[in-house]
């Protein structure tokens, strides 16, 4: 079973910055384009950021110019900086290898206001 290992998640306030992290097997991470989604209670899954292999990225509007997703293809792992952190960013947060489909087991963000 192929593993994605999600970290960093915690508790913030508002205005804060976090730096989650997701660690991925070399043969999944290298020919995956990855993303990041999260999910707060009661809602829908939604879509955060993604980053292609050679590093082309893009944003949802919700966090774009706070959130910035980035992969280091030596470790096999890719980060999301959250900075100016909302109570509105509470959610579990999943990677994702968008290419095979493979999901994380998600780590919570609460941001207290």
């Amino acid at each position: 079973q192929v593993q994605l290992r999600e970290s960093g998640g915690g508790l913030v306030q508002a205005g804060g910055s976090l730096r989650l992290s997701c660690a991925a097997p070399e043969s999944i991470f290298s020919i995956n384009a990855m993303a990041w989604y999260r999910q707060a209670p009661g809602k829908q899954r939604e879509f955060v950021a993604r980053i292609t292999y050679a590093g082309s990225s893009n944003y949802a509007d919700s966090v774009k110019g706070r959130f910035t997703i980035s992969r280091d293809n030596v470790k096999n792992t890719l980060y999301l900086q959250m900075n100016s952190l909302k109570p509105e960013d509470t959610a579990v947060y999943y990677c994702l290898a968008l290419n095979s489909g493979y999901w994380g087991q998600g780590t919570q963000v609460t941001v207290s206001s």
